[in-house]
């Protein structure tokens, strides 16, 4: 069997008869309804757009896959990063992906959030300057962050944390727009910044600072996702089988984006998700989104919640953020339904 053909089949055992036959926007993907699921309660369905962030490309792929799961009105709310939490708490959106730090903090507060399974790992990476060799060097350093209580802030706090810093008084934490920090790191008017994709690629291909931390190969972080899929808890309630039918379209896309890195960056391009073809291409090929089968949700928001639960950050134990604000059943049953 030759490699192309090969890699034909793989495709198709993969995404269960899905085919890319569309350029820009996929339109051409067909994916037969689960037979034995009744339809969707509602046909309406709101997500979110965070301009400029490409690691949450399964969402904006799953476009027509939700269309394929019988969703006629497919919504994009746009929000601020770090928003969309906010925005499932208010029912703004109904599903979306979020980093996990954001949604644990969320759920320790009473927000009507649910987390129904990983999404991915290895997207944020922490760059320094010639200062910075180590996490603990972060100690009595600057740290910029969009604001505080961000996905950034969050992470590196957690980053802190996990080796004994304490990020509520050993970091001096400054607030910009990530375009802005990543000029101060270029300057060394700043100590550290943490990205999230496209910014990393840009970073290294500017060779601005170096990279401290990468959650793609960096232990602990690597075993553990990063971004979480979650839902309105109110909608997951009312609308089970359409939470279903939307998480497997959003695992699929996910897997469109392993296998078709360069297709999906030209479609984020097009659909002005995002604005840098060669470094969301790059995005696409460095962030390991087919392997969503091979870790263990729960272990990450124990993981997390930890962290943030050790620095004063959540009041709420691990047990009891997994008890409110968690519901795998979903992705449980798609694991196994999706199995490759």
């Amino acid at each position: 069997m030759s490699s192309q053909h090969a890699r034909r089949f793989s495709r198709r055992k993969f995404l269960g008869g899905l085919t890319l036959a569309g350029m820009a926007g996929l339109r051409g993907t067909r994916l037969a309804l689960a037979a034995a699921e009744p339809p969707p309660e509602t046909r309406r369905l709101k997500l979110v757009k965070v301009p400029g962030n490409s690691c949450f490309a399964p969402q904006y792929v799953a476009e027509e896959l939700l269309r394929t799961e019988g969703f006629i009105d497919v919504q994009y709310a746009t929000v601020a990063p770090g928003g969309s939490a906010k925005a499932m708490a208010s029912g703004e959106a109904d599903i979306a992906l979020q980093f996990a730090g954001p949604l644990i903090i969320r759920v320790d507060t009473g927000d009507p959030i649910v987390m129904l399974a990983g999404g991915h790992i290895g997207c944020f990476e922490l760059f320094g300057t010639d200062r910075i060799s180590s996490i603990r060097d972060l100690r009595g350093k600057t740290v910029a962050v969009p604001t505080l209580g961000s996905p950034a802030h969050v992470f590196v706090a957690s980053i802190a944390a996990y080796v004994g810093l304490d990020p509520r008084q050993d970091i001096n934490w400054v607030t910009y727009p990530a375009a802005e920090s990543m000029q101060l790191l270029g300057e060394g008017k700043i100590d550290a910044f943490l990205g999230f994709p496209p910014q990393p690629q840009e970073l290294r291909a500017r060779k601005i600072g170096h990279v401290v931390v990468n959650s793609a190969i960096d232990r602990p972080w690597s075993q553990y996702f990063c971004c979480m899929i979650a839902g309105n808890r109110e909608f997951v309630q009312k609308h089970p089988v359409a939470a279903k039918r939307a998480l497997r379209a959003i695992l699929k896309a996910a897997n469109v984006c392993a296998l078709e890195p360069d297709r999906v960056a030209r479609f984020l391009v097009d659909k002005g998700y995002t604005t840098d073809h060669a470094y969301t291409f790059q995005a696409m090929t460095e962030i390991p989104y087919g392997q969503w089968r091979e870790y263990d949700p729960e272990d990450t928001v124990r993981f997390y919640a930890l962290r943030l639960h050790e620095v004063g950050m959540i009041k709420s134990t691990p047990q009891k953020i997994i008890e409110k604000g968690t519901d795998w059943r979903f992705f449980n049953a798609l694991k196994k339904e999706l199995k490759g």
